[in-house]
């Protein structure tokens, strides 16, 4: 009679602990839902959209809680992802977590959002948010002390990153100077409806991530500003005007589809309201997304592509803004109005900042070059992006089609010249080369390079 006592005594502890180490792995496993991290970057873009940050200034709140993210989940992968320290311009090592008992995934979550609630202003949406989040991970049953050491770490890590973020010369350009508008016609002046102020004019000395300064890939010059008939440039502003005032209903589609103009004004009468929108930046942001799903990629491959964006996206937009604000070249809508029709109004609203090169082309190219390098050139994908903002899905072959119609939509939107859009093409494509080159975030690739060689 003992011994059956003594069996079923033995018996029930190891089904109990076969059912304590299901547990163990059904919360482990959950929390290698990628859907976690793509929760918490909808919930950034979210934000970046109701506090209406500038396209450049966007592109850094996505840029540091992705790699606070990165770096933290990718130390449960030291085999397969190398860490950006040496590769990032000056970011330090994270600290080096006491206790392992921790699960990497949701310490990439915690600092991801810490370091976001840091540089966005809307904090008691960012509240609401973490409250969601919070009930999430109750919900997946997290061991309270892998809970707390994850997040502790989680909190450690953005830390770290804030305080070298602290460093990047953002601070210090708030208090720079405005633009001092110039009166020759050449020079780019505030347009209507607003007349706003020129946006980031010290862009170009905010610290650049991978490319070695913001001047590195500058394009060629612009044509020379000549109003004569027939000149190169007087063509390419009746091109403008010649375009615009013959649009077709694809062409209107392409432009607003692509508009991602954070912030358009709207005057009826004495009345004003403004509509929200998504930035240029955030639309590849989005475009991400539907890769990273349509891939099925894993919580790390989806970090990972989320990273290689987000750090082509800067340092694109630093290249472009130091392009923008040395030529200082006039918007069409200014000559357009000045010289040939007074009435005459772009499709788009012309955004607060010079014409030289587009800022839609340069992104667009270096977001493309990083994604096909990531997923391939054939990659066709529904982008449904514009989706939450009133507009509707397009499909492409590739991610170089979608950066192609992103940056003829400037033409059509009336609010850039050819040569715009076609050197900003080039300058994003070198942005991005440079990128790919200078940035191995997957083992494989640096060891294939090497094997290749």
């Amino acid at each position: 009679m003992k011994i059956k006592v003594f069996l079923f005594f033995i018996l029930s502890l190891l089904l109990l602990n076969c059912s304590s180490l299901e547990n163990d792995l059904a919360y482990k496993e959950k929390l290698q839902d990628p859907e976690l991290f793509q929760f918490a970057m909808q919930n950034l873009t979210d934000l970046v959209v109701y506090d209406i940050f500038s396209p450049p200034v966007a592109s850094r709140v996505y840029l540091y809680p992705t790699i606070a993210a990165y770096e933290v989940v990718r130390q449960g992968f030291p085999s397969e992802y190398n860490t950006l320290v040496g590769q990032v311009n000056g970011l330090p090592s994270l600290p080096d977590p006491k206790d392992k008992n921790l699960d990497y995934n949701l310490a990439a979550l915690y600092a991801f959002n810490e370091v976001g609630k840091k540089l966005i202003f809307s904090e008691d949406k960012m509240g609401k948010f973490e409250n969601n989040f919070a009930q999430k991970i109750k919900n997946i049953k997290v061991p309270r002390e892998v809970h707390k050491n994850s997040k502790d770490y989680g909190s450690k890590a953005a830390n770290t990153i804030l305080e070298w973020a602290s460093k990047d010369m953002y601070s210090k350009t708030r208090t720079f100077p405005k633009y001092t508008i110039k009166e020759e016609d050449k020079f780019w002046k505030p347009t209507p409806p607003d007349y706003m102020d020129g946006i980031e004019p010290h862009w170009k000395e905010i610290r650049t991530m991978v490319i070695d300064s913001s001047n590195q890939f500058a394009p060629k010059p612009p044509l020379d500003f000549d109003l004569t008939k027939g000149s190169a440039f007087q063509k390419q502003l009746l091109e403008v005007f010649d375009i615009t005032n013959a649009l077709n209903e694809d062409q209107i589609e392409i432009a607003k589809f692509w508009d991602c103009n954070p912030y358009v004004t709207h005057h009826r009468g004495h009345a004003m309201f403004a509509t929200k929108k998504i930035t240029p930046g955030g639309h590849w942001i989005g475009i991400t997304a539907v890769a990273t799903r349509k891939m099925q990629s894993s919580f790390i491959d989806t970090v990972n592509a989320y990273t290689n964006v987000s750090i082509a996206l800067f340092d694109a937009f630093i290249s472009c803004w130091d392009e923008k604000w040395n030529t200082l070249i006039v918007r069409p809508e200014t000559l357009i109005n000045q010289y040939y029709d007074e009435e005459w109004l772009p499709l788009l609203q012309t955004p607060p900042f010079p014409e030289y090169t587009s800022g839609h082309s340069v992104i667009s190219r270096a977001a493309a070059v990083i994604l096909t390098d990531l997923y391939g050139d054939d990659f066709s994908f529904t982008d449904t992006t514009e989706v939450a903002y009133g507009l509707g899905e397009r499909t492409y072959t590739s991610f170089f089609h979608a950066a192609e119609e992103a940056a003829i939509s400037r033409l059509y939107g009336g609010i850039h010249y050819r040569m715009a859009i076609d050197e900003g093409v080039v300058q994003g494509q070198a942005v991005g080369e440079h990128i790919i080159k200078n940035l191995q975030t997957r083992v494989n690739n640096a060891l294939e390079e090497v094997e290749t060689e």
